[in-house]
């Protein structure tokens, strides 16, 4: 997701589209992406190092994203 500091135009037009199409208590929009992947872990520690490490060092952009991540085990 974009920093909170950052403006999001997308998210801005997003607002308004829900706004127009009569949701007027639609506000505050964050537009970002979603990254699904699979990992094999020996436990659900390992797993979470291991997505740690693939969202802080390849698939985010720090200085304007942030991320979260949720486990699902098989």
């Amino acid at each position: 997701m974009p920093l909170e500091e950052l403006l999001d135009p997308q998210g801005k037009a997003v607002e308004r589209g829900l706004q127009a199409l009569g949701l007027e208590s639609a506000t505050s929009v964050r537009v970002g992406k979603q990254i699904r992947f699979q990992v094999q872990a020996d436990s659900q520690s390992e797993a979470e190092s291991m997505a740690d490490k693939a969202c802080g060092s390849l698939l985010s952009n720090a200085v304007m994203e942030y991320y979260v991540f949720r486990a699902e085990l098989a």
